[in-house]
């Protein structure tokens, strides 16, 4: 499989740059829903000029992060319960699918074995009690999932719809149940991967993602949404 290329920042062009900063911080909570940052005050903190960081708010309001604001600015946006809800809509009908396509297809010794670390990784963050370290394992195993279904174009919807998905479940991470049973699940993905049953890895992982979406969308609505 295809790996991807990180090109290093600094050859990076200015607006690609600011649109990755920004982005980066939106994802990660630094800069937290109904924030409001003119165009101005981007370029300031990135260190850019203003046409750079005019470019990157219009691609982040592409994506749905930010609104853009009558005076050249953004108001980063924030998601609701139902936002949550059409995200994980669109996850459990995909990763399923890249679970299914991944066991058909057959993976080789390096890709099966970069799903099982991630796993331990996780069961390895919940016994020292490092949530954080437990999401970051978490999501490498999602991403390395969807890519192993060979599916490009399927990989790369998920990955737009799981990053807007981050931000929720890195600010609610201390407000869940401890994440045991999404362990256990993604070890039973991975047997039913290595052992070619692509109907039961679908079926195993839709099951996982669809109790992962009533959760955090039933925590939202008890909550009466989170604003991050």
């Amino acid at each position: 499989m295809d790996r991807l290329v990180i090109e290093p920042a600094e050859r990076l062009p200015a607006a690609e740059r600011a649109y990755r900063e920004l982005r980066r911080r939106i994802l990660d909570n630094s800069l937290v829903a109904g924030t409001n940052l003119l165009e101005e005050e981007a370029a300031l903190m990135l260190g850019l000029s203003r046409t750079p960081a005019r470019e990157a708010m219009v691609r982040l309001a592409e994506e749905g992060l930010v609104e853009l604001r009558p005076r050249h600015g953004m108001r980063v946006k924030p998601i609701s319960a139902d936002d949550m809800r059409e995200i994980y809509e669109v996850l459990a009908a995909l990763e399923p699918k890249a679970a299914g396509l991944a066991a058909k297809r057959g993976l080789s010794a390096e890709d099966l074995s970069a799903l099982e670390n991630a796993v331990a990784a996780m069961d390895a963050a919940l016994e020292r009690g490092d949530l954080v370290a437990w999401a970051e394992a978490d999501e490498r195993f999602h991403m390395d999932l969807v890519r192993a279904s060979g599916n490009r174009r399927l990989a790369a919807t998920v990955g737009s719809f799981w990053d807007q998905a981050h931000r929720v479940r890195m600010a609610t991470l201390r407000l869940r149940p401890l994440p045991t049973t999404s362990n256990a699940d993604h070890r039973a993905v991975v047997a039913a991967i290595r052992a070619g049953k692509a109907k039961e890895a679908e079926a195993i992982h839709r099951h996982h993602r669809e109790g992962a979406a009533e959760m955090l969308v039933g925590l939202l609505e008890r909550l009466g949404g989170v604003r991050i």
